[in-house]
């Protein structure tokens, strides 16, 4: 019997207390229309912070984490037609929806009741082997490597998703709140398509970095920009910083919610952070739809995540540095 290594989230609990274990695990077997991947990379999303926390209350008992995903594919299960032994492939957090309801009817599949997750409903790429769909598996752009590629898949996608839900307009003043993985991606493509782009973030080094990929300016978390916004996405689990990014909002004005987590808002003053048809959108996963453009798009727009690589065996050490925010940009786990 073939055997794996393979963090689970053993209890969660306070990240400092060690709630992964890394263990021997049976490799696993694909299913029908499912292929596996020997995993090269995974990248490392808050997500898996709130899971092993239990902010985000496992689904399973002793789920394997990790939804970006980057391997080979190198074996088939019984129908498989999209993808060959050989194939570079990229795992994403959606992993199935059922096809039948009203929301994956009408083009909304993120909001299908039954919707399955990558690492909270099934095992996910903190490990040497994962098994996937091959419908909800994504080719993967050549002049992206697995490191480059992995941030991606969920950092990236989802983060798309809450700029398109922030509707910023052509040459728009967009504001983001919280600056990792997603924000320093979503940053990249607003840039590149004109707008101007104002970060708020308590560090300093992230204040740096997104200097340094075009934003006109980038200041505390809770200080004002320095122009009124068209659109803002919160991406820090922060509910206190909501009614600070309405106040930031000129009229007409759009936040966007990126996070699955997010601590208790604020009562919001009506007069002040709500007249003047401002709105509060939250966003809910992805649709392959937005996977697939935005892998277009962050090849066309030459979109480099900014990546520091750690072993497999480093997975808990890189989740309690992500608590205290020490990284700007996105950690990728390398088996």
């Amino acid at each position: 019997m073939r055997r794996m290594r393979a963090w689970v989230v053993d209890r969660p609990a306070p990240i400092a207390s060690s709630p992964l274990e890394l263990e021997a695990l049976r490799v696993p077997e694909p299913g029908l229309g499912e292929v596996r991947l020997r995993v090269g990379a995974c990248g490392v999303c808050r997500t898996d912070l709130h899971l092993a926390e239990g902010d985000l209350q496992p689904r399973r008992p002793r789920t394997v984490p990790g939804h970006e995903v980057v391997g080979v594919v190198d074996r088939l299960g019984p129908g498989v037609q999209r993808f060959s032994v050989g194939d570079r492939v990229g795992v994403a957090w959606l992993r199935g929806t059922c096809g039948q309801c009203r929301w994956c009817r009408s083009g909304r599949e993120n909001l299908c009741p039954a919707a399955r997750f990558t690492g909270w409903d099934a095992d996910g790429g903190f490990a040497e082997y994962a098994v996937v769909d091959s419908a909800y598996a994504y080719a993967l752009p050549a002049s992206l490597d697995d490191v480059l590629a992995a941030p991606l898949l969920c950092s990236g996608i989802v983060g798309y998703r809450a700029l398109l839900r922030a509707q910023l307009p052509p040459g728009g003043r967009l504001g983001i709140y919280g600056f990792g993985a997603s924000a320093h991606v979503v940053l990249q493509v607003a840039v590149a398509q004109g707008a101007t782009v104002h970060v708020m973030t308590r560090s300093a080094e992230a204040a740096e970095l997104a200097l340094s990929l075009g934003a006109s300016s980038a200041t505390g978390a809770s200080d004002r920009p320095p122009e009124l916004l068209d659109s803002a996405i919160l991406f820090a689990p922060a509910g206190d910083l909501v009614p600070v990014a309405m106040r930031a909002l000129d009229r007409g004005g759009i936040l966007s919610v990126a996070g699955i987590h997010l601590s208790d808002v604020p009562t919001l003053v009506y007069e002040r952070e709500l007249f003047y048809e401002k709105e509060i959108r939250s966003v809910t996963a992805n649709t392959r739809a937005d996977g697939e453009e935005f892998l277009r798009l962050a090849a066309a727009l030459g979109v480099r995540p900014h990546v520091r690589t750690h072993p497999l065996g480093e997975a808990q050490k890189v989740l309690v540095d992500l608590a205290a925010d020490a990284y700007s940009g996105a950690a990728v786990l390398v088996p």
